[in-house]
């Protein structure tokens, strides 16, 4: 005889990127298996896999996570742990006033947004006549680095793989960066000046973001100190 199957709950959230509205459900036992097991590997690409994976299942395969900016990803996947293992997540953080003392605390997922800064924009101005159209970073922009991690191994793949577009001579012509190798795109930003490469940082710096700030009491000053937790990373530390 078959043994019974047991009912899964779905729960329905907006993609932040897009508003669109989808259906998700917690994951399984066998799923949280394998993110235990990349968790544990402290391999980059294994646990990018393992959360690609998780989220494309837990989302009945209605997404292309593959190509949905990371900031999407790691909201739908933040809802996802919460309806599996709870909406608490405990933390030890460290305390900014002493830089040295942890405290425990506690962050309510359900809380948690994408937040956009109010200075953001996507189009770059290299020159008079020269800018960029960016897109943002997916998941698969952060295999050599680390989950929302650019830094100084991973920077320029990283800047070249969010080009959208290069225009010239304000828009009359256009570069399809998709038409253009990854070389030809490093060697572009390699070749920007200082001030040029800055807005490129602000760019990165400014986009939309999975960010939550708490307050925190040190346990041995008693002083209460605001920390900013940023990207999937802060909220499982």
């Amino acid at each position: 005889m078959a043994l019974p199957k047991l009912n899964t709950p779905t729960y329905e959230l907006e993609v932040p990127s897009t508003d669109e509205k989808i259906k998700y459900r917690p994951f399984l036992v066998k799923e949280e298996k394998i993110l235990m097991i990349a968790m544990e590997s402290k391999d980059n690409g294994q646990i990018i896999n393992a959360v690609k994976d998780i989220v494309s299942e837990c989302t009945f395969n209605k997404l292309d996570i593959a190509s949905i900016p990371m900031f999407d990803v790691e909201y739908i996947f933040l809802n996802i742990r919460a309806k599996s293992v709870g909406e608490v997540s405990k933390l030890k953080l460290l305390c900014p006033d002493d830089k040295k003392t942890y405290a425990d605390v506690e962050v309510d997922l359900s809380e948690v947004k994408v937040q956009v800064d109010g200075e953001h924009t996507n189009k770059i101005e290299l020159t008079d006549s020269m800018g960029m159209i960016m897109t943002y970073p997916t998941i698969d922009s952060f295999q050599d680095g680390g989950i929302q991690t650019i830094n100084a191994s991973n920077m320029l793949e990283v800047v070249g793989s969010c080009i959208l577009q290069i225009y010239e001579d304000k828009g009359e012509k256009i570069y399809q960066a998709k038409d253009q190798t990854k070389k030809e795109l490093t060697e572009f930003v390699e070749s920007m000046n200082t001030g040029q490469f800055k807005q490129v940082q602000s760019f990165f710096d400014t986009m939309p973001k999975l960010k939550h700030t708490i307050k925190i009491k040190n346990p041995k000053t008693k002083k209460s100190s605001d920390v900013t937790l940023t990207g999937l990373n802060d909220f499982f530390a």
